[in-house]
């Protein structure tokens, strides 16, 4: 048996090393290293996959969230709501731009926006939604969209552990993860479903005006060079790293594929199996687990299971062990932990598995067994 990582990135080069080679060596051959004719060529086929009629590209998926807020004008002391159990990326940017970041609770089954929490917590002062498509499943996008239509909110879709994911609507319209609200963002980050070698990110968008200033606050606030119509960032995807990314994203589906039926194997072996709960797969979402989580019950003590699976050579990890809400940083938008229960619970009982394209059944049968064996001794 194999070596275990969490993400086996090196299998999966190999895997396709000649393609990526010979892709990157066409733009070291050329020196085309910023703003590369490859750059244009991925948005494109990007923009293809997810039939969406604009991909952004920018140096990474906070960039690419940042931007979004920027692009649509939103002004000191908006509020932006969002879910607390997420990466700090997701409201960072919110403070960072002087808006007032707004937390909420999760569903219980799909750790996403909780919906009705969420219409609680709108005032006048709301002016954007951030749900976060987590661990590689959807948010509950179609009651979020109602919501945002009814009081005129923006919809930023945080897509980054969920590119390829695809969401249902009550009639049957299907569409992408990132595609459904105003903004779409995402990261490259190389553990991604298609991630790079590096940091990237993007931006997906269908209005025409709205793709238009996003690509000036990606640019340093110019449509014509050295005309400054706004304040921007300077962000963008380095040419090599739309290169691997272009070469990626014709094997996503298959990857995510190989992701779904890696769960597949871990449902099977958990589903009957006390101190422990498999992820939910929610009707109207696919999951392409960017990770594997599971639930432990309360009885179970996390760290200890993590030491046995170390001591046997798995690797395990915890997202997220603190709640945004009890985050330093997070300031005004810190909340009494009663208002977040359902945070407060994964917070202290989530651990994921090894989730990667290249995991074998050899492998995951020996991490599930192992798994058992440490809950069937601390019962």
């Amino acid at each position: 048996m194999g070596h275990i990582s969490m993400v086996d990135l090196k299998g999966q080069y190999y895997k396709i090393k000649d393609e990526i080679d010979s892709k990157m060596q066409e733009v070291i051959d050329t020196a085309a290293f910023i703003k590369g004719p490859q750059v244009r060529t991925f948005e494109c086929h990007l923009s293809r996959y997810l039939n969406v009629n604009h991909v952004i590209t920018c140096g990474n998926g906070t960039d690419a969230l940042q931007i979004a807020l920027m692009a649509l004008g939103l002004k000191h002391g908006d509020e932006v709501i969002t879910a607390d159990f997420t990466f700090i990326a997701t409201v960072e940017v919110v403070a960072l731009l002087g808006l007032k970041p707004v937390l909420v609770d999760v569903d219980p089954e799909t750790y996403t926006i909780d919906i009705e929490k969420l219409e609680k917590a709108i005032t006048p002062r709301t002016k954007a939604i951030i749900p976060v498509h987590l661990f590689g499943q959807c948010a509950d996008m179609e009651p979020i969209l109602q919501l945002a239509h009814k009081h005129k909110l923006f919809v930023i879709e945080d897509t980054a552990q969920a590119t390829g994911a695809t969401y249902t609507f009550s009639d049957g319209t299907v569409m992408h993860a990132g595609t459904m609200g105003d903004i779409g963002t995402t990261s490259f980050f190389p553990s991604k479903n298609l991630g790079c070698f590096g940091d990237g990110g993007a931006l997906f968008v269908k209005d025409d005006n709205i793709a238009d200033r996003v690509r000036m606050v990606a640019n340093h606030g110019m449509k014509v060079r050295y005309h400054h119509d706004m304040i921007g960032v300077n962000s963008r995807l380095d040419t090599l790293q739309a290169a691997v990314l272009d070469v990626k994203l014709k094997y996503l589906d298959q990857y995510n594929k190989a992701r779904c039926a890696a769960a597949d194997f871990y449902d099977n072996a958990f589903a009957d199996v006390a101190g422990v709960s498999i992820p939910v797969r929610a009707e109207n979402s696919t999951h392409i687990f960017h990770q594997y989580t599971l639930v432990l019950d309360a009885w179970v003590n996390r760290d200890d299971l993590m030491k046995f699976l170390d001591s046997k050579g798995i690797p395990s990890m915890v997202y997220y062990p603190i709640p945004l809400h009890r985050q330093e940083a997070m300031g005004i938008a810190k909340g009494n932990d009663r208002d977040f229960p359902v945070t407060e619970m994964l917070c202290s009982r989530v651990f994921s598995l090894p989730m990667h394209t290249e995991l074998d059944a050899e492998q995951q049968k020996y991490i599930s067994d192992s798994v058992i064996e440490f809950l069937s001794q601390n019962k």
